[in-house]
């Protein structure tokens, strides 16, 4: 988008470049002289186009990477440190005092999200919101889990009191697509159940962490919580090599996950929770409806031009009304509306990612190479920082756009006369996150239903792949996930159960009397908190 500065509503000029100078270790904000990296926006704030500078950015090196590791390892301290050790009530004060400070942050975040992510306004206004809302949902989860285990159970004569304890030391590195939100569900769940974290923000979505490290300082003892700015492999490389981190939570590519996992000595110890990527079909049946399937299908693939690993990135639609619905989707996203994040009703946004528009580019040549058409009259139109959504059909399965996970505004559509066809090709795929299925008679539906839950994690019934409501699980099989990310099981996620045991007799007895009745222990306890 070519626009000049004063085209920009005040709020949301960049007035002044963002110089992120310091990083955060054992509690220290440390101030950093070394080598920095410019942080660019795709959007121009000029008539003629050029990236915006937004700022820059350390560019740690190996050592600070291990005095970051050697902060968290030392407030873990084998299980002894402050924090794991901390009343449940306490840690909960630490978070709750973390997000009345991230709430004051609100317009600088949103703004920073809208220049570094491209993501609209009230997409970036309700990342916020939703992350702050998961933080207060994880509050209570906890509280119930503690709850929960606030009692004594009694079996062949043992008592025992279970908890869940924390894991250890935790490496999180986060996606560029939800920057806050989507570290934060990793992020927060890690901290509140006792393990001390290194964070990495992501190459894109970077500074919009920066309003938000001296709410970290202050809101958790020192060592707790650090903040390291810099290249994946200069600083992640040598810290799980060091063996020393005992949790891997990471959303981004399998790639990257297996080549961390292969870094660490000792494989057997490390617990990985990921979010990986997907390549979720939708499965339109000759009875859907089309009005809001098509409607649906929109939100699905191109929601955030769709950078999102719950993106619709092939549509199989049956033979009986593909000509319908291609001619109906393709009006539909040529009516869409592209602009800058700020601009009302805008749906398409620029790419973050420079090099994002010529791969888009190179799927529609592949396709159309091999047969494809483009079925909408502005597919494929390249302007500096963007690439319209390209609708294409026929797709086969030797097309690039098949095979790859797009993570872009390219739309495959694919016609099936036989159901078995998407089925196969979704037991043959390397990915298992979720499924949009669209139809209503219920003959049909249930045995693909059945089928489609062992084949996916979610099945979303006449509506687009989505994460929500939090609540809900959000994993995937073979390629897609590891571990379950929902409120409560993120908390499960991050902690590991753990009792004390006591035989049934007086002496026993009189000790545990003793320990609930004086409240010396933070771990022996049948309080909880209302």
């Amino acid at each position: 988008m070519k626009h000049s500065f004063k085209d920009i509503p005040e709020q949301y000029q960049i007035k002044s470049l963002f110089h992120q100078t310091t990083y955060l270790v054992n509690g220290e904000l440390r101030s950093w002289k070394g080598e920095k990296a410019e942080v660019y926006s795709t959007i121009s704030s000029t008539p003629k186009y050029k990236q915006t500078l937004l700022g820059t950015i350390p560019q740690l090196g190996e050592k600070e990477a291990m005095e970051a590791l050697n902060s968290a390892t030392q407030a873990y301290d084998s299980g002894k440190g402050l924090w794991p050790t901390m009343k449940v009530g306490d840690r909960i004060a630490c978070m709750e005092t973390f997000v009345e400070q991230m709430k004051t942050k609100r317009e600088e975040v949103v703004k920073l999200l809208m220049w570094e992510i491209g993501k609209n306004l009230p997409d970036s206004q309700k990342e916020f919101d939703r992350t702050v809302d998961y933080i207060y949902d994880t509050i209570e989860a906890y509280k119930q889990i503690d709850r929960d285990s606030a009692k004594f159970e009694k079996h062949s004569g043992v008592y025992a009191h279970i908890r869940r304890g924390p894991l250890g030391v935790v490496l999180c590195l986060g996606p560029y697509n939800y920057p806050l939100n989507e570290t934060f569900t990793l992020l927060i769940p890690a901290l509140i159940m006792g393990n001390p974290v290194i964070f990495k923000p992501a190459k894109l979505g970077v500074l919009l962490i920066s309003p938000l490290l001296e709410a970290f300082q202050s809101s958790f003892p020192e060592g707790v919580v650090n903040i390291v700015y810099g290249r994946g492999r200069v600083l992640a490389t040598p810290i799980m090599q060091s063996g020393k981190i005992d949790v891997l939570a990471l959303i981004g590519n399998s790639k990257s996950a297996n080549a961390l996992q292969a870094q660490h000595p000792k494989g057997n110890r490390l617990r990985m929770v990921l979010g990986l990527e997907a390549k979720n079909p939708a499965i339109v049946l000759p009875d859907a409806d089309l009005d809001s399937t098509v409607e649906e299908c929109i939100a699905g693939t191109l929601s955030f031009n769709g950078q999102r690993c719950t993106a619709l990135k092939v549509l199989y639609v049956h033979e009986s009304v593909i000509e319908e619905f291609n001619r109906r989707f393709a009006y539909k996203v040529d009516e869409l509306k592209f602009g800058n994040p700020w601009e009302q009703d805008v749906e398409l946004t620029p790419l973050p990612e420079v090099d994002k528009p010529q791969y888009i580019n190179e799927l529609i040549d592949d396709a159309l190479s091999k047969g494809a058409k483009v079925m909408n009259k502005r597919g494929g139109e390249i302007m500096d920082n963007y690439i319209f959504p390209a609708v294409l059909y026929p797709v086969t399965k030797d097309m690039r756009v098949f095979k790859e996970e797009q993570f872009g505004p390219i739309v495959p559509i694919v016609s099936f006369a036989d159901i078995e066809e998407p089925l196969d090709d979704m037991a043959e795929s390397n990915y298992g996150q979720q499924v949009s299925l669209f139809g209503k008679n219920i003959h049909t539906l249930s045995p693909l239903i059945d089928t489609l839950v062992n084949l996916v994690c979610r099945v979303n019934l006449n509506s687009s792949c989505q994460r929500g409501p939090d609540v809900y699980p959000f994993t995937g099989r073979k390629d897609s996930a590891y571990g379950t990310l929902s409120v409560h099981d993120a908390l499960r996620s991050f902690s590991i159960r753990t009792f004390v045991a006591s035989k049934d007799n007086e002496y026993n007895n009189k000790i545990l009397e003793d320990l609930l009745d004086k409240k010396t222990s933070n771990f022996i306890s049948t309080d909880y908190i209302l």
